[in-house]
């Protein structure tokens, strides 16, 4: 679905004192990943954000 406003539609999708996780439909309707990190955040594309949950899973 095709977000016609300017402003990206966001979720969160978990959320700790300290950490954030959300997604963003930008209003081109690409779906863009971000994870805050105190200071720092890390922005994933579509195709990028599944590797890095693939990544994620294997950890133990």
């Amino acid at each position: 679905m095709i977000n016609n406003g300017k402003e990206p539609k966001t979720d969160t999708l978990a959320e700790t004192d300290n950490y954030m996780v959300w997604k963003a439909e930008e209003p081109d309707g690409e779906i863009t990943y971000h994870i805050e990190l105190n200071n720092l955040t890390l922005h994933f594309f579509e195709e990028e954000w599944q590797e890095f949950i693939e990544l994620v899973s294997n950890l133990k």
